[in-house]
């Protein structure tokens, strides 16, 4: 067979594959199928390799090539021109045909004539006839109408960053870019800002379907709650109500949805062809760790052709696009839209660097969306340098699995690192010391002015070390059970306990493993605890993410009464050296000596195939059968059905047998009534029984139970409980970086104010006389601030008042506080040495307030009245807010609702005036 003949056939298979008949043309029969592909067709410039006919009508014509010509296919794109344009034979009218494609047997691609510049891509495989003919039917293409009909988008309810980003996308969109990219700070709002453009490409653009693709359950429900939230601005509808929205938990998808949620496993599943328990959607695809040689498994799939979606949006994209879950991105014939908060270099290169938006964390800062966040360290003695058990000693053995304990020796000398605590040993002293050293540093520096606990997440290493830190948790706070709960996958109601947590007093503290790591949306959260280190620095900056969420002050209030105002920081309290080790751009492809056996268990649940992943498996589980006791094997067979470890590990071997995969393959031909030899044997039907034999031997894993069992016999079956070496907190307090960062913003506002002091009306208030005083207003304020938070500086008036309360902390007081714009008066005060504290602008009005009422009082026959100094009061605190009081202001909020300018005319007179000028000039002075 010639290297064209072979390409041919390959093309034949897949058009069959997509619901083509495909017919010489001697046998030409237009009526046998809605879609017909003829081979040769007869053109007035010579035989075409196919054209396809669409209910009988003439609309594509495809070129092929063989295998080898791959490199240079764009090249028979003129080709292609040519017989779409040429005359058909048989054929009356001379329309040009609009479908055109070029086909090795490995590569399609595809230019659809009737588009604005029309230009090739290469597609996974061939549309079906349905797809051409519903496009055929349209009066333009999608392509037409992204260019010239998305109307101008509503600005209410959106922020300046997410105006940004929806327009950038629709201006990426209507040039025709396949690939965008959404950097949006955590925060944001980033699925809010991708509802908006599914909306409108729904709308708008005429989108048939598109696909939000997650990478965990946890974050496919979050995104269909707020689906269903959502209100379109021309609309007083939900999304939910228009359009259907699907979140995939099976193969099928609902013919009707014009939006499908799904995680990637389970799409990777269903292209694949392999079947996944839903536990395997519980992990994030980051932590999964890949080999280099995976095969690529996707196949087609006819009841999800390539042309399923228009659009998929990547939600946490900088996680989800790599290695073996990227074949589901290169199957859909898709516009593709990424949305990270924390992309790296690999995802600017995926989305072509067409970056559409770009909202950093230190912009949402500056802006209010989310807040700022301070570094504070806990350093132990045994967290550092580990600690020994001496052989003989008598210490709790405990169980991995069941945590039953025993009491008994210790055989030998066992020395531990600190990397080695929670896993092989447990150091209880170590744990109360981290917690105790937490809850005194939140109780006397971090929020000294709450009355309880501030929402607090902790990252534990395992579930295990989790369920330790309650208990701990519990006993050093002295609280019962709802104060700290841990929220895992292990957690029977891990979703209700999260609500609970996000929205309710109860619990206080909640500790997790990866549930709530990434993407989970908790606003009240203001203190995160690391008691694991973390090595990608993606997901680091993820996990960092979950605390800088803004929330205002009635709902901080709703889970945390005491608070005095809105969410103004988070704290990041590094108990194991996370900030400070080293971090990797993302996770590695590959790892020597190989992949852990957690990640060969769990990739084969995924749908890993490759030869590397079922071999290796295949020899650790061998391997382990030699060295696990009786009752381990027991475990072992009774959660595989009766299957020996041993045996499991040499069925996958069995299932690669290559002299069996031939066997497979004929005896399956033969079923089907094909006549084939060893020799004849197609390459497709080698790899579909090598695939229904490794699907087999690999099902057994698809339980998380025996995968569990098998990763805990190979383990250390018992954990040392190490009660007899006591940890001490050497070090608690702010991070060494944290400190360098705060003199830095410190030494810079200093040097602005020096530099500009002539530049910024507002300065002028603090270097002219005395006299001049009274020329300070907000607008000024307003400016200077304004000023402040631009680059290079991007100092807002809470990052300023922080870094004071690090560098001169006995100098400082009130920085438990939510900031007020009018603190920037105490702060510039402070800076340029008028004042010796630094304290918030409304506690120097008060204090100036109490004065000169006291001299008024003693200069009058007789004190102001109680209803005088109710009004009083009320306008010095629009002082303090807002820097002066004139009579106009009387007309706003709590003043007018009690009477406005008429009624405190009618408490003072013609005193008013002078008192507000007095009161503008000494107040503020």
């Amino acid at each position: 067979m010639t290297p064209e003949a072979k390409a041919r056939q390959l093309i034949d298979q897949k058009l069959a594959q997509a619901g083509w008949a495909v017919q010489d043309m001697l046998q030409l029969n237009l009526g046998a199928a809605a879609g017909v592909a003829v081979r040769e067709y007869a053109t007035d410039t010579g035989p075409a390799d196919y054209v396809l006919f669409v209910d009988r009508v003439a609309c594509g014509v495809i070129e092929a090539k063989k295998d080898a010509a791959g490199e240079n296919l764009t090249v028979a794109e003129t080709q292609t021109e040519r017989y779409a344009h040429a005359r058909l034979k048989w054929r009356k009218d001379g329309a040009p045909l609009r479908f055109l494609f070029e086909a090795t047997g490995q590569i399609i691609r595809f230019t659809d004539n009737a588009d604005p510049a029309p230009r090739s891509r290469e597609i996974f495989h061939f549309f079906q006839p349905q797809t051409l003919a519903a496009w055929l039917a349209q009066p333009a293409t999608l392509r037409h109408r992204l260019a010239g009909q998305m109307p101008a988008l509503p600005m209410q309810n959106l922020r300046d960053c997410q105006i940004g980003a929806v327009t950038g996308l629709e201006d990426s969109l209507a040039l025709n870019k396949p690939r965008a990219l959404v950097h949006m700070a955590t925060g944001a709002g980033k699925t809010f800002t991708a509802i908006t453009a599914v909306y409108r490409l729904l709308k708008f653009g005429g989108a048939k379907r598109i696909l939000f693709l997650v990478d965990t359950r946890n974050l496919g429900k979050q995104a269909h709650q707020e689906f269903m939230q959502y209100q379109p601005p021309d609309d007083a509808r939900k999304f939910t109500e228009l359009y259907n929205v699907q979140r995939l938990a099976s193969s099928s998808i609902d013919p009707h949805a014009q939006v499908c949620i799904s995680t990637i496993q389970r799409m990777y599943s269903i292209l694949a062809g392999e079947p996944i328990d839903e536990s395997a959607e519980d992990t994030s695809l980051n932590e999964v760790q890949q080999s280099a040689s995976q095969h690529k498994l996707v196949r087609y799939n006819a009841a999800v052709p390539v042309e399923t979606f228009d659009f998929i949006v990547i939600d946490e994209c900088h996680r989800s696009i790599y290695n073996l879950w990227k074949q589901v991105l290169d199957y859909f014939d898709a516009f593709l839209i990424g949305l990270t908060a924390t992309p790296d270099k690999r995802t600017f290169g995926f989305f072509n660097e067409n970056i559409v938006a770009e909202y950093t964390y230190e912009q949402s800062v500056a802006d209010g969306v989310n807040v700022g966040y301070d570094v504070f360290e806990i350093v132990t003695e045994i967290t550092q340098k580990g600690a020994e058990l001496k052989a003989k000693e008598w210490v709790d053995h405990r169980d991995r699995a069941t945590r039953k304990k025993r009491w008994g020796e210790t055989e030998e000398d066992t020395a531990y690192s600190g990397k080695e605590l929670d896993r092989s040993v447990v150091n209880p002293s170590q744990i109360r010391q981290v917690i105790q050293a937490m809850k005194t540093a939140v109780e006397a520096q971090l929020f000294p002015a709450r009355k309880e606990t501030p929402k607090t997440l902790i990252f534990a290493k395992t579930d295990s070390h989790a369920d330790d830190i309650v208990q701990m948790v519990r006993e050093v706070y002295g609280q019962g059970n709802a104060f700290c709960r841990k929220v895992t996958y292990s957690e029977k109601d891990a979703d209700g306990v999260l609500a609970s947590f996000r929205n309710d007093y109860h619990p206080r503290i909640a500790v997790t493993v990866d549930m709530i790591a990434t993407g989970t949306d908790v606003k009240p959260l203001e203190v995160l605890l690391f008691m694991r280190d973390v090595r990608s620095r993606g997901y680091y900056e993820q996990m960092k993410g979950r605390g800088v969420r803004s929330l205002d002050a009635d709902g901080l209030k709703k889970v945390s009464n005491s608070a005095d105002g809105a969410k103004a920081r988070f704290v990041l309290i590094d108990a194991v050296g996370v900030e400070k080790s080293l971090k990797t751009e993302s996770r590695p492809l590959e790892r020597k000596p190989g992949v852990a056996l957690k990640d060969l268990l769990r990739g084969v649940a995924l749908g890993h195939r490759d030869d590397d992943t079922v071999l290796s498996l295949a020899n650790r589980l061998v391997r382990l059968a030699k060295q696990l006791d009786d009752k381990a094997q027991a475990r072992i067979a009774r959660a595989s059905g009766g299957v020996p470890v041993g045996e499991l590990g040499k069925a996958l071997i069995a299932a690669l047998d290559p002299d069996a995969i031939v066997q497979t393959a004929l005896t399956t031909t033969q079923a089907q009534g094909i006549t084939r030899s060893e020799d004849t044997l197609l390459p497709e039907e080698l790899e579909a029984a090598r695939a229904s034999r490794v699907a087999a031997a690999c099902a057994p894993f698809d339980a998380p139970a025996l995968r569990d069992e098998i990763e805990n016999a190979r383990r250390e079956r018992e954990q040392l409980i190490d009660h007899i070496n006591l940890d001490q907190v050497t070090f608690a307090g702010f991070s060494e970086q944290a400190q360098v960062q705060a003199e830095a913003a410190v030494q810079g506002f200093a040097a602005y104010l020096r530099q500009h002091r002539d530049e910024i009306a507002a300065l002028g208030f603090f270097y002219a006389q005395p006299y001049q005083r009274r020329a300070l207003t907000f607008a000024m304020l307003e400016e200077l601030h304004e000023h402040l938070a631009q680059p290079p500086l991007m100092l807002t008036t809470e990052r300023l008042w922080s870094a004071y309360a690090r560098v001169q902390a006995s100098q400082v007081k009130g920085a438990e506080r939510k900031r007020q714009l009018t603190d920037l008066v105490s702060l510039v005060r402070f800076a340029l040495g008028l004042d010796d504290e630094l304290r918030p602008f409304a506690d120097q009005v008060d204090r100036r307030f109490q004065d000169w009422v006291f001299r008024h009082n003693a200069q009058r026959a007789t004190a102001f009245s109680p209803e005088q100094m109710q009004w009083l009061r009320l306008m010095k605190e629009h002082i303090a807010s807002s820097c002066a009081i004139a009579r106009e202001d009387f007309d706003y909020a709590e003043m007018a609702a009690r009477g406005g300018l008429q009624k405190v005319w009618n408490l003072f007179g013609k005193e008013l005036d002078r008192l507000m000028d007095e009161m503008n000039e000494e107040l503020v002075a």
